[in-house]
């Protein structure tokens, strides 16, 4: 039975917490008697509870991400309920800033904020040789990498068969990009490379065909980039950086291996200064087009909706910018305060107010009403559905021709009156909302409608006829009826 237990609430069960493992790596002569237990977010706490509790450890160590704080507070509430002998520690980046302002801080028995890599353990033994720490709250001291055990080895065999395993080549990022909790790092500080890939390489041997990059960053230092490319599959790509060394071995990749994050955010010029983000825009823009017309490569691109001082006005000429580069995913993101990026310095200059529980979206500011909020709120999730899904590449294309964001907005404004939701809508219908849409609002005409729209059902998997059949029928039906004589037609 552990004494300890290592625990978080990711978002699906496909996800591993790296974190977690990090953790357990670094346990020193405390590692036999530690587990791991992870659980998702769609668990009910009281069930979470009950097998944390059935071992009667000792501590219990937690995670705490912007997506599981809520769930996190429920669940330490009712473990210090039932068991309030149980020590419970609380970690990661939602707990470490703000920390004394959230409910969930006063369930806790101590907090560690900062990297707890080395400090868990530590505190681990403290507490069961009967010395705990006086203070509530330890702030990580900074360590080397070279002292931190890598987790590589803690991913069993059912993760590697069934979940997403994250590596990180580096940490922290050079970037001063206010919405980001990177930007209270000093620089980027990799890891130590040839044992990285060692690693990388035992995981590979036990049948990882997939690694999913955690770095802020990729293309900082070339060579580095170069040697772990062999194995690179997702990675967050700097889109003014790209010198021909960098682009010779991208383009040896085969179609299907290599996958970038491109971070834009915004393409304006005054709300890039505003958030200290540095950024060369007709570079980028050079890249991108590099990227898409000379590489295999699947770019998965991002913007920001709500950054300070950004209208909708240009928010919509970003967008329509990057939509003609072409890029095979655009993220559009809502602001998110996350606790303690330096985005806050701008809340009153701005009237930035955020939703006071997570995710703390951004809910109006002093050139986006609420109301406007909402509906870019709306665009983000119908333009995953439609765009980002992949699955109506013959229909998009007519649905943003020539006015992008403007076609897309008004869309998006009429499937939510139509609809009344942005979720649990079925691929089906929404085939057949799109068909309304695409003839009433965007006014395109019903042949190309239906011309494209059959298309992307065939090629959708779905079984038997579109919903939107009978509309097709119906139109058939009254250009076969303007072809008769005008005296047959009367009789019809």
């Amino acid at each position: 039975m552990p004494e300890i237990i290592i625990t978080t609430l990711n978002a699906r069960y496909i996800h591993a917490s790296l974190g977690a493992r990090y953790l357990y790596a670094n346990m020193g002569e405390l590692q036999p008697d530690t587990e791991i237990q992870e659980y998702i977010i769609n668990s009910r706490p009281i069930d979470i509870a009950e097998k944390l509790l059935e071992s009667s450890p000792k501590i219990i160590g937690i995670g705490v991400y912007i997506w599981n704080t809520q769930q996190t507070t429920e669940l330490v509430a009712l473990i210090k309920t039932i068991s309030p002998e149980t020590t419970v520690v609380l970690g990661g980046p939602e707990i470490s800033y703000e920390t004394e302002k959230q409910t969930l801080y006063k369930y806790a028995d101590f907090v560690i904020t900062g990297l707890a890599d080395l400090s868990f353990a530590e505190l681990c033994n403290q507490i069961l040789s009967g010395r705990p720490p006086l203070q509530k709250i330890i702030n990580a001291p900074t360590v080397k990498l070279d002292q931190i055990k890598m987790p590589y080895d803690y991913f069993t065999d059912e993760d590697i068969a069934n979940r997403v395993i994250y590596v990180e080549a580096s940490r922290g990022c050079p970037f001063k990009c206010e919405f980001c909790l990177s930007s209270l790092d000093k620089t980027a500080w990799p890891f130590n490379l040839d044992e990285f890939l060692v690693h990388l390489d035992k995981l590979y041997q036990r049948g990882v065909r997939q690694f999913k990059f955690v770095d802020r960053t990729f293309n900082l230092k070339i060579e580095t980039s170069i040697k772990i490319l062999t194995f690179f599959l997702d990675f967050e790509l700097i889109p003014d950086h790209l010198p021909e060394k960098l682009k010779d071995i991208i383009k040896q990749f085969p179609t299907g291996s290599l996958q970038f994050e491109i971070g834009i955010q915004s393409f304006d010029d005054t709300t890039q200064q505003v958030i200290s983000r540095k950024q060369d825009n007709i570079k980028t823009n050079e890249n991108i087009k590099w990227l898409i017309n000379e590489t295999t490569a699947h770019l998965h691109t991002d913007l920001i909706v709500g950054l300070p001082g950004e209208t909708m006005q240009q928010f919509s000429s970003g967008f329509n910018r990057l939509v003609a580069l072409n890029p095979h995913e655009i993220q559009v993101g809502i602001l998110k305060r996350l606790r303690g990026t330096p985005i806050i310095r701008h809340t009153n200059d701005y009237l930035m107010k955020y939703n006071p529980v997570a995710p703390y979206n951004i809910l109006s500011n002093n050139v986006i009403n609420f109301h406007d909020m909402q509906r870019m709120s709306r665009f983000s999730r119908y333009w995953d559905l439609i765009a980002n899904s992949g699955r109506f590449k013959n229909s998009l294309p007519v649905i943003l021709d020539k006015k992008p964001f403007d076609n897309f907005l008004a869309l998006s404004d009429w499937l939510f009156e139509s609809s009344k939701q942005t979720h649990k809508i079925s691929l089906n219908r929404l085939f057949t909302f799109l068909f309304d849409a695409m003839t009433t609002e965007l006014t395109i005409d019903e042949k190309t409608t239906t011309d494209c729209l059959m298309k992307d059902y065939t090629l959708s998997g779905l079984k038997g006829n579109p919903s939107f059949q009978n509309k097709i029928v119906n139109i058939d039906e009254r250009q076969s009826d303007k072809r008769l004589p005008k005296r047959q037609q009367r009789h019809l």
